[in-house]
């Protein structure tokens, strides 16, 4: 399956695996697709998007065992609070839907704040744009790939 984050990386260049897994629409969780896709759980990262008053829409990538701090979201956004975006207006917001959303490939270019923690890693996962499908990359890669999609993306500490 190609999505707008695949077309994008493919474009680039970008060194990636693409790994599906079969989806069970009751469990979405991080911990599923860690399981489906034989990867540890601290190597899934899952993409939430926020509202802020001055960013507007943005998204946070965060470890997929763990939770965001909306605290720290909001310090590391430059923010005095963040919310969740509702997910009624998640599809219009970046192009995907809850369980598919993914930090490359959105509709126009989002501010990007990427849990540190993932520098630790050779490489993680971050969701591909479509539910069942994932991105297995360096966090370099992904940060790369997210400043040449326009995105002001940067790591920071989120949990």
């Amino acid at each position: 399956m190609k999505t707008n984050a695949v077309r994008f990386l493919e474009a680039r260049g970008a060194a990636f695996e693409l790994r599906s897994y079969e989806v069970d629409e009751e469990d979405l969780s991080a911990a599923a697709v860690a399981a489906k896709t034989g990867q540890d759980l601290e190597r899934v990262y899952k993409t939430l998007a926020l509202r802020g008053e001055r960013l507007g829409v943005f998204l946070c990538v965060v470890p997929g065992g763990e939770e965001l701090d909306l605290r720290k979201a909001a310090k590391a956004a430059g923010e005095k609070s963040v919310e969740l975006l509702p997910l009624r207006e998640l599809l219009a917001s970046t192009g995907y839907v809850r369980g598919g959303c993914s930090p490359l490939g959105t509709k126009k270019p989002l501010a990007v704040l990427v849990e540190e923690a993932a520098q630790l890693h050779e490489v993680i996962s971050v969701s591909a744009g479509a539910r069942g499908l994932q991105l297995v990359l360096a966090p370099d890669t992904l940060m790369d790939a997210l400043a040449a999609q326009g995105s002001a993306a940067r790591y920071a500490d989120l949990v």
